[in-house]
């Protein structure tokens, strides 16, 4: 986890050939105003930095222009950039690249759509999910292309893979060979700060690669940066195309732009505010709230009575309060039955600590339904990064004692991230 002196050459030299795309950040790039996507630039730019390449693109639903009249395309409403650019013959676009839920997104979760050609473009469609190093490097390879494009809207958690897809491709393409331009948008919970556990090497997986924090606090290009800087075995050639108009703590409905569900259980911008807490109920016997209109927004299971919202209430949590709520998954845990539990309410987002709060409703479910426990295969332990959290809460510790717990680990993360950060 220390700064390597090639991380702190990678932070400031790895967008240097994509003109003033990726420069540092300026007055004018984070004084709010209209915000303009990497997509955006890209595209007012020419597609300059694509000139000459044959271009494929990792993407999925949301890769999408805003929907304004001066967008690309924008006159006919929010368009997807794949059918953007192959419309466009300043572009060579010969592929796509689709990772989990796939590239229109129609796989739940664990799932993608395969490889096949779309039906709107005619483009060859890749499947990359669960595949990395030689093996997505081999595919990068078949598919004829110069030059990776990488525009998907992350929520800022460690656990979303959408992220740990960026990584395996940045990883692939430089062992093909190939060139990688990520193309930037806003983190819907704010870039503020670094919250939660930093993931031992040890629990490493498709929902943890590398130690970062579990709400890590960067946009894309920024962790592009991260991971080229700190990670790579040796740094890929990687250009970044920031965005202009986005401040560090501006929420997703400051941007003005559309919101596409990333993933089919992430339906709305307060899902993404809670989930870098509530996802580690995934880890448990407890139903997230998957098969419900209000994922990881509602948590319960059989037998939860009202005592469960009553002590999460006690805490007197900055930013949150707990409604007494019921309801029957339509699918996942507890599919058809009706389950008691919490319903989450974020009346400060500024005050309002996901990571915090998600640990201490894992305290109070277990200290108010006999029923509580960990799911048998300790994915907690994955999602949280190491043993800590639930060793910690099997200990009988409380918020305050777990939190404070991976607070020197965070410190040394939190050093680490402002070297790549790029908007104020």
């Amino acid at each position: 986890m220390n700064l390597s002196r090639r991380g702190l050459l990678a932070a400031t030299t790895s967008a240097a050939g994509a003109l003033a795309l990726s420069t540092p950040a300026t007055a004018a790039d984070t004084g709010g105003g209209r915000l303009r996507t990497g997509f955006e630039r890209l595209a007012a730019d020419g597609y300059a930095l694509l000139s000459g390449s044959r271009v494929g693109v990792v993407t999925n639903p949301t890769g999408v222009t805003g929907g304004r009249s001066d967008d690309p395309g924008g006159a006919a409403g929010v368009r997807h950039i794949v059918d953007v650019m192959h419309a466009d013959e300043r572009v060579d676009l010969i592929a796509v690249f689709g990772p989990e839920h796939g590239f229109r997104g129609t796989a739940q979760a664990g799932g993608s759509e395969g490889r096949y050609d779309d039906p709107a473009t005619g483009l060859p469609v890749y499947d990359t999910y669960l595949k990395s190093g030689q093996a997505l490097a081999d595919i990068f390879t078949a598919s004829g292309v110069d030059t990776i494009v990488f525009d998907i809207q992350d929520v800022g958690a460690r656990f979303y893979t959408y992220i740990w897809t960026l990584f395996d491709c940045m990883e692939s393409a430089r062992l093909a060979g190939k060139r990688f331009v990520v193309l930037d948008r806003p983190n819907p919970v704010t870039g503020r700060a670094a919250l939660g556990p930093v993931l031992h090497k040890e629990f490493a997986s498709f929902v943890g690669r590398r130690p970062i924090s579990q709400a890590h606090g960067m946009t894309v290009t920024e962790l592009a940066r991260l991971f080229n800087g700190e990670f790579l075995e040796s740094p890929v050639p990687l250009e970044t195309v920031t965005m202009t108009g986005w401040r560090r703590r501006d929420f997703y409905e400051e941007s003005g732009l559309p919101w596409v569900p990333p993933s089919p259980n992430m339906p709305t911008p307060d899902t993404a505010l809670v989930y870098a807490g509530t996802c580690m109920f995934e880890g448990t016997n407890l139903s997230e709230g998957r098969g419900t209109t209000r994922p990881f927004e509602l948590l319960g299971a059989e037998g939860v009575d009202r005592r469960w919202a009553q002590a999460a209430n006690a805490l007197a949590l900055p930013g949150v309060a707990f409604r007494e709520a019921y309801f029957a998954p339509t699918f996942s845990k507890f599919q058809g039955k009706t389950v008691g539990g919490v319903q989450i309410h974020v009346h400060d987002r500024h005050a309002f600590d996901p990571v915090r709060t998600g640990v201490a409703l894992l305290i109070t479910a277990k200290q108010v339904w006999s029923g509580f426990a960990w799911r048998p295969d300790n994915w907690i332990d994955k999602l949280t990064g190491s043993t800590l959290v639930r060793t910690m809460i099997d200990a009988g510790a409380g918020t305050d004692e777990v939190v404070a717990a991976w607070q020197r680990e965070l410190d040394t993360f939190r050093l680490i991230r402002t070297r790549y950060l790029h908007y104020r």
